[in-house]
C-alpha cells in the first residue's frame, strides 16, 4: 500500500515538474503579460500620448489662371519643376495688347490736342498708377496667405507685421501715384478734367496697359509646378487654369484624431513625426490648432427628407477631428510632398512611462516604413 502511495506521489511530482517546464505555458504567460501591458498602455496613451497614422502633409494649392487670352508663345517651366517667387512661368503673345496700348495712347493724345499741352505727363502718371495698383494687388495676394498662417500660428507675428507694413507701403505708392496723376490732370486745366473724351481715353489706356502686363504670368512665390496643361502654341483662355502651383514655403501635417484623443491636447504640445518618404528619421513639431467642428449633417436639400444612416454593431464608429501640426524647423524641406503620409506621436504631459513607450513606438513605425 505504501509502495502505491509512493509511486502516486512520484507521478504527481513528475507531472508538476513537466508542467513547470512546459514551454507552451511559458510562452502563453509571456504573450498574455505583453498583451496586458500593451492594452494598458493603449488605454492610457489614448488620452495622454495619442498616436495616429491618419496623417498627411498639407500645403497651399494655387491654380495658375491667366487673366488675358491669347496664344502661348513660350513656356518656361516643366512638369514638377521647382520655381522661385516672381519667376516667369509662361508668356502670351503680346502683339494684340501692344497694339491696343498704342491705340489707346493715340486716342488719349488726340483728345488732349483739344485742351492743350501736358498730356505726356498724364500718360506717365497714369502708367505709374497702373504699376502701383498692380503692386498692391500682388502684395495683397501674398499677404493674405501670410495672415492665414499667422492666424493658425504657423508663422510668427513678426512675419504678419512685415506683411502689414508691405501693404501700407504699396498703398502709399498708390496714393503718391494718384497725387502725381491729379497734378498732371490739373495742369491740363478745368476743361480737361471735365472732358468726357479725356476720361474715356484714360480709362481705355489704363485697361490696355494692365492687359499687356498680364501677358507675362509669374510665380506667386517659391513652390512647384504640377498638372501642366499647356505648351507653346496653346490658346490660353482668361479664367481657365493652365497649371497648378504648390506653395513651397509653408507646409503642415493634418492628423485626424479620434474624439477621445482630444481631452488633454493643447496648442503647443510637442509632436514627433515619421514621414513615409524618409524612413528611419524622426522630425519634431508642435500642435498649431485643434479642430472644433466637423460636418455631420444628414439633412438633404429643401423639399426632401433627412437621410438617416442605419448602422449596426456593438460599438459605433469613432468621430475624428482634424488637428494641425507645424514643423519646428525647415529640415523637412524637399521632403514635404502634398498628400504624403506620416505617423505622429503627441506628448501631452511628463508621464515618463507613457512617453517612453510612445517614443519607442514612433521609432519602430519609422523603421517599419522601409518595407511598406
Amino acid at each position: 500500500m505504501s509502495e502505491q502511495k509512493q509511486e502516486q506521489k512520484t507521478a504527481e511530482v513528475a507531472e508538476v515538474t513537466e508542467v513547470s517546464h512546459d514551454p507552451v505555458r511559458k510562452i502563453t504567460k509571456y504573450v498574455l503579460a505583453i498583451t496586458a501591458l500593451i492594452f494598458i498602455w493603449y488605454i492610457i496613451a489614448d488620452r495622454h500620448a495619442p498616436w495616429s497614422d491618419q496623417a498627411r502633409v498639407q500645403t497651399y494649392v494655387i491654380p495658375i489662371v491667366p487673366q488675358v487670352s491669347g496664344r502661348v508663345t513660350e513656356v518656361l517651366v516643366k512638369q514638377d519643376q521647382i520655381v522661385k517667387a516672381g519667376e516667369v512661368l509662361f508668356r502670351i503673345d503680346p502683339s494684340d495688347y501692344e497694339l491696343a496700348v498704342e491705340d489707346a495712347e493715340a486716342a488719349l493724345e488726340l483728345a488732349g490736342q483739344e485742351i492743350g499741352a501736358g498730356m505726356a505727363s498724364v500718360v506717365t502718371a497714369q502708367a505709374q498708377l497702373v504699376v502701383a495698383e498692380t503692386n498692391v494687388e500682388h502684395v495683397n495676394a501674398q499677404s493674405a496667405r501670410v495672415f492665414e498662417m499667422e492666424r493658425k500660428n504657423v508663422l510668427s507675428h513678426s512675419d504678419g507685421d512685415k506683411a502689414r507694413a508691405a501693404i501700407k507701403a504699396s498703398k502709399a505708392q498708390v496714393i503718391s501715384a494718384e497725387a502725381n496723376l491729379d497734378k498732371a490732370k490739373q495742369a491740363l486745366g478745368v476743361e480737361g478734367n471735365d472732358n468726357p473724351r479725356i476720361r474715356s481715353a484714360m480709362a481705355k489706356l489704363k485697361k490696355t496697359q494692365l492687359d499687356l502686363s498680364r501677358t507675362v504670368v509669374l510665380s506667386p512665390s517659391l513652390g512647384g509646378i504640377t498638372n501642366l496643361q499647356i505648351d507653346t502654341g496653346f490658346y490660353a483662355k482668361a479664367g481657365a487654369a493652365a497649371m497648378t502651383f504648390i506653395e513651397g514655403n509653408t507646409a503642415w501635417i493634418q492628423v485626424n484624431l479620434r474624439e477621445n484623443n482630444l481631452a488633454n491636447l493643447a496648442i503647443g504640445n510637442p509632436v514627433e513625426i515619421a514621414l513615409d518618404v524618409d524612413p528611419g528619421t524622426i522630425y519634431h513639431g508642435k500642435i498649431s490648432s485643434i479642430g472644433f467642428a466637423v460636418d455631420t449633417s444628414s439633412t438633404s436639400a429643401v423639399g426632401g427628407l433627412a437621410n438617416v444612416e442605419s448602422k449596426t454593431g456593438w460599438l459605433r464608429d469613432a468621430q475624428r477631428f482634424p488637428v494641425m501640426i507645424t514643423f519646428d524647423d525647415d529640415s523637412t524641406k524637399g521632403k514635404r510632398r502634398l498628400g504624403g503620409q506620416a505617423d505622429v506621436q503627441i506628448y501631452t504631459g511628463d508621464n515618463w512611462f507613457v512617453n517612453s513607450l510612445g517614443w519607442l513606438w514612433i521609432r519602430v513605425l519609422s523603421i517599419l516604413s522601409y518595407v511598406y
